[in-house]
């Protein structure tokens, strides 16, 4: 065999495992890295408070001295434990086209995960639910989200011969803004309010918004809690991930629920997309990545990315999601915002596709997750 697995052992291997996809995509128009930094704490069990339910191994490939494909292999134990599983996932699984390569890196996560008894392999899916999943399978020639896979339309040749067959897919739209706000969405929302239902809350101050965050994401596990592939989010990824988040976010893109006891019931997330300052950055911080990445975050900017749209379950037939799209919309219009891309919704939750029926919208992408027994 022309290709040698070596397992990632220390942080300069880390760095050249986070690495590579710039690489292997450099030339690729379309393709949107990761932050590298933010890879590279996802991966150092002292920076991510999921592997206190996770282990990974990762893994490079490397051709005469030069590395040509890289895969992350992780037991999530809270999977397993929840929809009663025996499963090994695979995650940042990229690689030349060349199947020699695909196959050994696959094989090495196969061979760990049969070694640990396990009898089945799914992905690419990652530690929880807001961390990365799905190949693409459709929407090459569209920029990833911040939060999604990229990957070669080869890819799809190489999983078919690896013997992976569908599990299941996500789709993704982009909505184009109206002009003006809905009048059915409007409706739905003053009778709401007017009756005393519930109300929309937006934010001006982060202190606030750090408060409220915490019964927010305690929501989103719940109203999560039904979709594929999650996990119970602990106390401390919840932690992770507001303190990443609050300080970072537009304020004018928030909104939560509140009903007549002051619970919250529905909380909405929009970002304003940072896809081409990580573009043109290269995933980097420093020197200028920093500052591209805030002037995306804080200045004018013409698409969205909607990051979490949650709604408490006895709420969810209640038309409540019209109280965030109409008080949400009043901004994006307000601000010259042209276009919200959704995040990967299953294409199986024909709630959330719902949502949507009143906008001019495209279904751009799709991804995939695999599985295949071992």
């Amino acid at each position: 065999m022309n290709v040698e697995i070596r397992e990632v052992r220390t942080k300069k291997d880390l760095w050249a495992w986070v690495r590579f996809p710039n690489r292997l995509y450099k030339d690729n128009a379309f393709f949107v890295p990761f932050l590298e930094t933010d890879e590279f704490e996802t991966f150092s069990p002292d920076k991510n408070p999921a592997y206190a339910f996770c282990e990974t191994r990762l893994f490079l490939a490397y051709r005469k001295g030069e590395i040509v494909g890289r895969i992350a292999g992780l037991i999530n134990h809270a999977y397993n434990k929840k929809w009663e599983k025996n499963a090994i996932r695979f995650t940042r699984f990229d690689f030349i086209d060349d199947f020699e390569v695909s196959q050994a890196l696959f094989d090495a996560v196969v061979a760990w995960g049969k070694e640990r008894g396990y009898t089945e392999i799914m992905g690419p899916i990652g530690f929880t639910d807001m961390d990365h999943e799905g190949m693409l399978v459709e929407g090459f020639d569209e920029f990833n989200m911040s939060i999604t896979f990229y990957n070669h339309p080869y890819y799809l040749t190489h999983m078919e011969r690896l013997g992976l067959v569908k599990d299941i897919d996500w789709i993704e739209y982009k909505i184009s803004v109206p002009a003006e706000a809905e009048p059915r969405i409007e409706r739905i929302t003053e009778h709401l309010v007017k009756n005393g239902i519930c109300r929309a809350v937006t934010y001006t101050d982060r202190k606030v918004l750090y408060e409220d965050a915490f019964e927010a994401f305690r929501l989103i596990d719940t109203a999560f809690s039904r979709l594929y592939g999650t996990v119970p989010l602990t106390p401390e990824v919840i932690k992770n991930a507001i303190d990443g988040y609050v300080p970072l976010v537009n304020l004018d893109y928030i909104c939560s629920v509140k009903d007549p006891e002051d619970k919250i019931v529905g909380f909405g997330v929009l970002v304003p997309s940072i896809a081409k300052a990580l573009k043109k950055s290269n995933g980097k911080l420093f020197p200028l990545g920093i500052v591209r990445m805030l002037a995306a975050l804080k200045g004018k900017n013409d698409t969205l990315e909607m990051f979490f749209v949650a709604v408490d379950p006895q709420y969810q037939s209640k038309g409540l999601p019209a109280i965030i799209i109409s008080t949400l919309l009043e901004k994006i219009i307000a601000n010259g915002v042209k276009y919200c891309e959704t995040g990967p919704m299953l294409e199986t939750n024909t709630a959330v596709h719902s949502m949507w029926r009143h906008f001019e919208k495209k279904q751009h992408k799709r991804r995939r997750c695999y599985k295949k027994q071992i």
